[in-house]
């Protein structure tokens, strides 16, 4: 697929987006790993974009107590690619996520 061919004012404003985006998503992984937000909570907003899009992986790393490689023994416990994203969740593994840490 071919890149759009963008203005100098629609680069300008995607970048802001991404950069916006990315300070959210930024921002919930402080509000996770200072207790703030709960892992549950998290999920029950999963529909937000800013949640959605987020890496299960880098979810989990954020969680209190979780560093890399626990993060990465439970995705390979429960089987789920390192690469999901939230929105990718089944409904199975988001459950087997739910049952194991929340």
């Amino acid at each position: 697929m071919a890149l759009p061919i963008l203005s100098a004012a629609d680069r300008q404003a995607a970048l802001k987006k991404a950069a916006d985006a990315r300070q959210k998503r930024a921002a919930l992984r402080a509000d996770i790993k200072s207790g703030k937000m709960t892992f549950q909570g998290v999920m029950k907003n999963a529909e937000d974009p800013i949640v959605a899009r987020m890496r299960v992986v880098t979810l989990l790393e954020s969680l209190p107590g979780f560093g890399k490689a626990k993060a990465a023994k439970v995705m390979a416990d429960l089987e789920i690619s390192e690469s999901r994203r939230v929105q990718g969740l089944g409904a199975r593994q988001r459950e087997m996520l739910m049952d194991r840490l929340g």
